[in-house]
């Protein structure tokens, strides 16, 4: 049990402490959340931020589409193309670009001639010499404009950043061809307006075309769409792919990269978290401390209300300690010593009550049949007498006549019991007892014939006791009847008592007066006799008149039970000369003789 109770400690003080350790283990996923969070919050950033540099990214191709067809369409331009101007035709059409490279000085511009030839070029530092370099702008040659992105924009060489570049077919022949290189420059002034590292790709490919300074090129996911979280080195990156529209070229497509440094951002979130794990876990700990002690608390209180009740149950009642916890364990200690209390003075009273009567009639009361009156049933009386009681009583002080009667009722008394019978009443010195009252047995007619033997066999070891003292011997009558009575209480409502009557009672009365003119020990019934013939040995002795009844009812002295030695002869003469030898002797003749 102390076990058990130790296990309720536990689970009390795991009952407590399961909401912190719930707490404590969803830090795991409060942490991916908050990391989630971050991922989402610069997600949102970097999507701004494209949508920003999307914006400015038309722009600059609007300003480049502006500055391609006002040189296409300018006149000096077409003058200039076909050489009619003073001096040569690339001093000419340099002049021209000049003008717009003070406008827009990050872009490239390119003259070509009706063939694809460059005449002029500006801004580009290795042109190429004619558009066999540039293959994906020869259709300009054939009066169509070519616009998009290309992988060296108006340079030559593979290594050139890519551009977005616009050729334009000039009146009269030739092209113009303007291009807006995505340099690092270009890609370090758009990145730093958004807070942003910015590279190109072309699509599909891991390895960028041009970076910002300092690109993170390991946190670039390859979905596109899908900001991503990644460490590179000791910094952490959202990293965002995308597509715009504008970046298609003559050929291929191209996309574009963004990565936001969140390193500070996350070392804020993990110390906010590391603050919030370290309150939780104080918590945690005044939480499970004040969980074990309440489970302690009330543990205690379990225990002592416990070993209490083991004592309870070796009937010791003991009240529980004091429980002082203000709740309803201390209720339950309170109602618990009452209980004791209760069941202390139910205790005594059975006690008490045992004292005055048997077991059986106790048990009957006390499961409530308190009410007056009674029902019809079948029982057994036994009277027995002590004769010439008077003459007794006259030789003895009251003190030792008391003494007598209580040594011989306790002899009497103790045999009806464990034959199953009820004494009813005491009427002086003699004694009726019931058998099948309050509760019927199938055989109490036969108990109460062996206890009337056994009575016999008692008295004869008495009467040695007593003649040792120097005490005349007892000498009693016993008469058994078996008949219909009302058994229940009788008396009033303030006071009352169980027993039987019934002219059943009488005639058992009148056997056991019968005894002494007869000069027998024990008399049953007709009745009686029927219901245990085949357990006794008996002889019929006459049939005796009863006052109240028509006929006369036929007696039966028994002699012994069978199986065992008959009983002793019961003539006073007999048993007075008998009294003059030694003790042993006369228990010996009273055990073995028969009448």
């Amino acid at each position: 049990m102390l076990m058990r109770l130790k296990t309720v400690r536990a689970k009390l003080t795991a009952l407590v402490s399961l909401p912190v350790v719930v707490t404590l283990a969803s830090m795991p996923v409060l942490s991916w959340m908050l990391q989630r969070q971050l991922v989402d919050e610069a997600g949102n950033r970097v999507v701004n931020a494209q949508k920003a540099f999307r914006e400015e990214f038309k722009d600059s191709l609007l300003d480049l589409r502006l500055a391609a067809d006002l040189i296409a369409a300018d006149s000096d331009t077409q003058r200039a193309m076909n050489g009619a101007v003073s001096g040569t035709r690339e001093a000419a059409l340099r002049d021209i670009g000049d003008d717009f490279l003070k406008v827009y000085p990050e872009i490239d511009i390119l003259f070509l001639d009706a063939q694809g030839k460059v005449l002029a070029q500006l801004g580009c530092l290795h042109p190429p010499p004619d558009v066999g370099g540039m293959e994906e702008i020869r259709p300009v040659l054939s009066g169509k404009e070519v616009n998009g992105i290309t992988a060296h924009g108006c340079e030559s060489h593979a290594g050139a950043s890519p551009a977005y570049l616009i050729a334009t077919p000039v009146k009269g022949g030739g092209a113009v061809v303007v291009c807006l290189p995505i340099t690092r420059a270009y890609l370090d002034n758009a990145g730093q307006k958004f807070g942003l590292r910015l590279a190109v790709y072309k699509t599909g490919a891991e390895t960028a075309l041009e970076t910002s300074s300092n690109f993170p090129n390991g946190v670039v996911p390859t979905a596109l769409d899908t900001p991503a979280l990644k460490d590179e080195g000791d910094r952490a990156w959202v990293g965002l792919r995308w597509e715009p529209t504008t970046m298609v070229g003559p050929k291929d497509s191209y996309a574009v990269a963004a990565a936001l440094d969140v390193t500070d951002f996350r070392s804020i979130v993990r110390w906010n978290l590391a603050k919030v794990a370290l309150v939780l876990f104080a918590a945690a700990c005044v939480s499970v401390f004040m969980g074990w002690r309440l489970a302690s608390i009330m543990s205690g209180a379990l225990r002592r209300v416990n070993d209490a009740l083991k004592k309870l149950a070796l009937q010791e009642y003991v009240h529980v300690e004091p429980v002082n916890t203000g709740d309803e364990l201390e209720d339950l200690a309170t109602g618990f010593n009452l209980m004791v209390d209760g069941l202390k003075e139910r205790d005594n009273l059975r006690t008490t009550m045992g004292k005055y009567m048997t077991a059986s009639v106790m048990e009957h009361l006390l499961s409530g049949q308190m009410h007056l009156g009674g029902a019809s049933i079948k029982v057994t009386i036994l009277f027995t007498d002590i004769r010439s009681f008077t003459s007794i009583s006259e030789k003895m002080d009251a003190q030792q006549l008391v003494g007598l009667l209580n040594e011989y009722f306790t002899e009497m008394v103790g045999i009806v019991m464990q034959e199953n019978g009820v004494v009813d009443k005491y009427i002086g010195d003699a004694l009726m007892a019931v058998f099948g009252a309050p509760v019927p047995r199938e055989d109490d007619a036969v108990n109460a014939v062996k206890a009337a033997v056994r009575m016999r066999v008692a008295l004869a070891h008495l009467n040695v006791k007593l003649i040792e003292r120097g005490l005349a011997p007892l000498r009693t009558g016993i008469g058994v009847h078996t008949g219909e009575v009302i058994a229940g209480n009788i008396g009033s409502e303030k006071r009352m008592e169980y027993t039987v009557i019934g002219d059943a009672v009488n005639l058992a009365s009148r056997l056991e007066s019968g005894t002494k003119s007869l000069g027998v020990n024990i008399l049953i019934s007709e009745d009686t006799y029927q219901l245990v013939k085949h357990e006794i040995e008996a002889r019929q002795v006459k049939e005796i008149t009863v006052k109240g009844r028509a006929q006369p009812v036929m007696a039966y002295e028994v002699l012994g039970i069978k199986g065992e030695a008959l009983l002793p002869v019961s003539d006073s003469s007999k048993l007075l000369r008998a009294s003059q030898r030694p003790p042993e002797l006369v228990v010996k003749r009273a055990l073995e003789s028969e009448s």
